[in-house]
């Protein structure tokens, strides 16, 4: 089934204190927004934004890679704003998530998902383990059983037909969907929560988002990138984003850059998304003759967006001519302007096959690479 997420960031949070609105405040090295983003990335198949008007410039500027909805005066038109414009899409299920929630895990994530397999609602909660008091006046006025009661997070999860009913049969004013669902008749499983899925609400949440950052286990992927490109008639080649006078071209599509497809490669397989086939077809006729740093800058994109930074990259270019030598630092200075890092984290070289098979009987250039990619 087809899943989508709403993320509802359209309100003011003025609670959190602040010059802007929370969810456009910086948390570590990213807004707290382009953190909850990149959380869903890879998850599900469409990210919708719903953002209040005033925020557009903040939400293009971030180039997040999601659908933009502006939202309403209150949270449940936000969201059923999203959910209009999602019908008829084909979307089966829809998750919706609040947008000052940075830390949801994939595996609350995946236990809403899993139990919507059986259940037309599921939302996650953590049991009210604490002792409750009725207060007056502020003093203590007596204690409430808290047996039965929950703390409720996001993503809440329906499928998409049913929960757009339901907002559109509701009065409005809801606390959140499950509020909505149920007035509706459906029934909402709890799956387990994530004590530290944290919904930034006032000042001090800003620290412990903080904390949970730095505590947080990093997480390091490395992907592996390999390219060919046959030689043809021309005067220069492409490689590693830098163009070099030679007796021959390289075959390609694109403008053939062999160095900087194996690179791009790389980093896509690191995000576990596929190849540069996938996000830029050669039956593209767009793509003809495109310049590959178009490529590597989506890949890297597309990483700074589910929350990654480039911790290093390595290309060897194999090849019997060209030598690399002589244009080795202006590659590696290239490549490291296009991704955002200092040069040093970028390594170029190269090798010759000793004269065996393809490269070795200069019929063409190949190129391997390797990325590694860390939490941001």
């Amino acid at each position: 089934m087809s899943t989508a997420v709403v993320i509802v960031a359209a309100g003011r949070g003025t609670r959190a204190g602040g010059e802007i609105p929370k969810q456009w405040q910086m948390l570590g090295n990213q807004p707290v927004v382009a953190r909850t983003v990149a959380a869903f990335a890879g998850l599900v198949e469409r990210i919708v934004l719903v953002i209040h008007p005033d925020d557009r410039a903040r939400a293009e500027g971030l180039s997040l890679g999601v659908e933009l909805v502006e939202g309403g005066a209150t949270r449940d038109a936000s969201v059923r704003a999203a959910l209009e414009a999602l019908e008829g899409r084909g979307i089966d299920r829809v998750l919706i998530h609040d947008g000052a929630r940075p830390f949801v895990t994939p595996a609350v994530i995946g236990r809403v998902l899993a139990a919507l397999e059986a259940a037309p609602g599921a939302a996650p909660a953590l049991p009210v383990t604490d002792a409750l008091w009725r207060g007056a006046g502020g003093s203590v006025a007596g204690t409430q059983d808290r047996a039965g009661l929950w703390r409720a997070q996001t993503p809440q999860g329906f499928r998409l037909d049913d929960i757009l009913a339901a907002h559109r049969a509701h009065p409005g004013g809801a606390a959140d969907d499950v509020e909505v669902a149920r007035a509706a008749g459906l029934d909402v499983v709890i799956v387990e929560g994530d004590e530290d899925n944290l919904k930034i609400t006032l000042p001090g949440d800003f620290a412990r988002g903080e904390r949970l950052l730095k505590g947080a286990r990093m997480d390091v992927r490395v992907g592996n990138g390999f390219d060919v490109h046959a030689f043809t008639a021309g005067d220069h080649v492409w490689l590693c984003g830098v163009k070099v006078p030679h007796g021959r071209g390289l075959l390609g599509h694109s403008d053939a850059d062999v160095g900087m497809h194996a690179l791009t490669d790389a980093i896509y397989g690191a995000l576990a998304e596929g190849d540069i086939g996938r996000h830029f077809p050669p039956s593209d006729p767009q793509w003809k003759g495109a310049e590959s740093h178009i490529f590597l800058s989506h890949a890297i994109g597309l990483a700074a967006a589910r929350g990654y930074r480039l911790a290093n990259a390595d290309v060897t270019l194999i090849c019997e001519r060209p030598k690399i030598g002589p244009h080795a630092a202006a590659m590696q200075a290239r490549l490291a302007e296009i991704l955002g890092v200092a040069p040093d984290r970028v390594s170029v070289k190269a090798t010759t096959s000793e004269r065996l098979g393809f490269t070795g009987r200069e019929e063409g250039i190949a190129a391997i690479a390797t990325a590694t990619l860390v939490s941001a």
